[in-house]
């Protein structure tokens, strides 16, 4: 090499960056490797990298400094090449179904589609405040409204909320819309979507997660909220009929409530903590109305449930969809009602939106839609224990 490239070899750090040329050769070994004629420093690394054999440990300095989280830990790195190809793979099912990828506005002067406390920004021009989107749910309607009749987005949203292993305020989510489809179909659709994309991000639809194997071969049991509670969550049949019942199984349970809520409040605090322990995927359906602002009315004959179900897997809710309400006339007494209510002092309750009423005045196909947490699905998909890893 000469002596001055010597001299420079003798001084590397690691993690500095090199260029060499050489002669290739095999060693003994077989190993493919260059015999060094020339050295360049290419980049310097002026701090010291974690050791490669423990790995970076320190949580904080994983989240904050993600770059060198991925120099430091493979497994990392594998999460993210098996994130992408999860994304890659959504795509390719739903463009083959004959649905059209569209983007929506992420910067909106009215937050709806979902019950979330929105991210406020400030437009200098216009001089006027923007909200950071909380769902793009009413703008991919508007489009089912023009026409296009199967639309999807991969979106990033934003909610206010608070944070925890599966909670972030910025996310990543899936959302569909079919036209002359209700909830049940996209039970059906969903049933063939998770597999694939298990499929391609692990090689196989059985899948372990934090120690326990499942699969996401359909079909997956469907269960009404009070069922759920029964077979899974060791509640009597008497106990989910009414809040009082509830409140009973509560205390003898010393599972935490509030005196204040109401039987279907109290029915999803007991799905939130009594599922988690069943580890294969189950819809909920039969959802009460509660804050179902766009889902279209259930049975006739019982005004408390709309078209709706929610997915579970390992205790998380990964997606939730429900049969479009199309009645602009209804959809405009939901969105006052929220609107009394957010003057009330909820602030996550929705606004009422004129436009989206109007378009519903030139007419919504009967319709389905479902938004999947992509966050959530790359934590089953790649074992990881929290929505950050």
């Amino acid at each position: 090499m000469g002596e001055s490239a010597y001299v420079l070899f003798k001084r590397l750090d690691v993690g500095d960056f090199l260029g060499v040329e050489g002669r290739l050769f095999r060693t003994k070994t077989g190993e493919i490797t260059v015999q060094v004629a020339r050295l360049t420093l290419l980049a310097k690394s002026l701090r010291p990298l974690p050791d490669k054999w423990h790995g970076l440990s320190d949580v904080e300095v994983r989240y904050r400094q993600r770059y060198v989280d991925l120099i430091a830990n493979a497994p990392v790195v594998e999460t993210f090449r098996r994130r992408a190809r999860i994304i890659a793979e959504m795509r390719r099912f739903f463009d083959a179904r004959g649905f059209l990828e569209v983007e929506t506005p992420m910067m909106q002067s009215i937050p709806g589609g979902a019950t979330a406390r929105p991210f406020i920004t400030h437009h200098n021009a216009l001089d006027m405040d923007l909200y950071l989107r909380i769902a793009p749910e009413l703008f991919l309607k508007r489009c089912v409204v023009g026409g296009l009749e199967r639309v999807y987005e991969i979106n990033r949203n934003f909610r206010n909320e608070g944070l925890s292993t599966y909670h972030n305020p910025e996310f990543t989510m899936l959302e569909f819309y079919q036209a002359y489809a209700d909830y049940r179909d996209l039970m059906v659709l969903t049933e063939e979507l998770l597999p694939q994309l298990a499929q391609a991000a692990c090689g196989s639809d059985r899948v372990t997660y934090q120690g326990v194997e499942f699969s996401f071969a359909p079909p997956w049991p469907r269960l009404s909220v009070e069922e759920a509670l029964v077979r899974l969550g060791g509640l009597s049949a008497e106990e989910v009929k009414t809040a009082e019942g509830l409140r009973r199984a509560a205390q003898t349970r010393g599972i935490p409530v509030n005196p204040e809520w109401g039987w279907a409040k109290l029915l999803m605090e007991f799905v939130r903590g009594r599922g988690r322990r069943e580890m294969y995927p189950a819809y909920l359906h039969h959802r009460f109305s509660g804050r179902a602002v766009s889902a279209r009315q259930g049975p006739a004959d019982d005004p408390r449930f709309v078209q709706r179900f929610e997915l579970y897997i390992a205790g998380m809710e990964v997606a939730n969809a429900y049969t479009e309400l199309n009645d602009p006339r209804e959809q405009r007494r939901r969105f006052e009602a929220q609107a009394k209510a957010r003057e009330a002092g909820d602030e996550e309750a929705q606004y009422v939106d004129e436009d989206f009423l109007r378009a519903l005045e030139y007419g919504l196909p009967p319709t389905a839609g479902e938004g999947i947490g992509i966050d959530r699905l790359v934590m089953l998909l790649t074992d990881s224990p929290s929505i950050r890893t």
